[in-house]
């Protein structure tokens, strides 16, 4: 029997999975020292957004073979401690591709017609706001897409196919299936930056994305821009999106993460009505939680000397 620890409950679909085959533990905290002193006896880790799989933890963790990510990102494990100890680090790359695509989109409509801000109104009994409120519609608009990995792409057919969007992106790798399918361009960002109306950023955290859009990124932008980051908190320097919206050089934003998780109750960006913000819930939809939480299938074929689907590093077969 295989032993467990999750650093957060997981949807019952991936608990089903790992109780078949061990004992499930829930950590009693996700702070490196609490995950030191409950991991001595742990084959598999699957964790969450909270908390961290360091270097540190790895070494008081002479059991540990394997740890899921519960979802894609894996800016929280230290994939090369990880390989240096033999423990595999698995994900899962397609679940979460539609939540966050549709996320998006959500938050690109209720900024273009205004929606909260006429819902706000209209509570305080301001039904004469209809007469002041103007917003715009989506159709032929240009959408810039930063990071065009399978999210952005989702994000970009939906936005071409339902709305006619013109679609721009900006990526390390081109993608010429999808340039053909949607007749999308690949360009330098500060091209994308100057042309696109609405901009959405899909890049992973890494030490070359912290901050990839701060204070000259922004000024670049048009003032009608709408930007969009539904990536991870740190790509974007918040004081600089802040400056932005309140000096006009941006339009509007929308928010799924921020830099501080959870973000303070007096983040200036709470006092703006020109931004939507949600609380790093573009995942949270039942279809993601469930293919999410079947990370624990992965994690359950490594401790079975079986090959994962979807491995992050590649570990020496010697």
């Amino acid at each position: 029997m295989f032993k467990f620890l999750l650093y957060e409950p997981i949807h019952e679909v991936g608990m089903k999975v790992l109780q078949e085959v061990g004992e499930v533990r829930l950590a009693s905290g996700t702070d490196e020292e609490t995950i030191i002193s409950e991991i001595g006896d742990i084959d598999g880790v699957i964790i969450r957004a909270r908390g961290a799989m360091t270097r540190h933890i790895m070494e008081h963790a002479p059991k540990l073979k394997v740890v899921g990510r519960h979802g894609v990102g894996v800016d929280n494990i230290d994939l090369e401690a990880a390989t240096e100890h033999g423990i595999q680090v698995v994900n899962t790359p397609y679940a979460v591709t539609e939540g966050v695509a549709e996320h998006a989109l959500g938050m690109m409509i209720a900024l273009s017609k205004k929606i909260f801000s006429a819902d706000a109104a209209l509570r305080r009994g301001n039904f004469a706001i209809r007469y002041e409120i103007r917003g715009r519609e989506l159709r032929g608009r240009t959408l810039g897409i930063i990071g065009f990995g399978r999210i952005g792409q989702r994000l970009a057919e939906i936005c071409h196919k339902a709305f006619e969007m013109a679609i721009l992106y900006a990526d390390v790798r081109p993608a010429l299936e999808k340039e053909k399918e949607l007749n999308a361009r690949r360009v330098p960002m500060e091209e994308l930056l100057r042309t696109a109306e609405y901009i959405s950023v899909h890049v992973p955290l890494l030490p070359e994305t912290r901050h990839l859009i701060g204070e000259k990124e922004f000024s670049l932008m048009r003032p009608d821009a709408l930007f969009f980051n539904l990536s991870r908190g740190p790509v974007v320097d918040e004081k600089a999106l802040y400056q932005a919206l309140v000096e006009g050089k941006i339009a509007g934003a929308g928010l799924d993460v921020f830099e501080q998780e959870p973000t303070p109750a007096d983040n200036p960006l709470f006092a703006l009505d020109n931004v939507v913000l949600t609380p790093h819930i573009a995942t949270a939809t039942e279809e993601a939680l469930k293919g999410m939480a079947l990370v624990a299938e992965d994690v359950v074929a490594v401790l079975q000397g079986k090959p994962p689907k979807y491995p992050v590093n590649h570990l020496s077969k010697s």
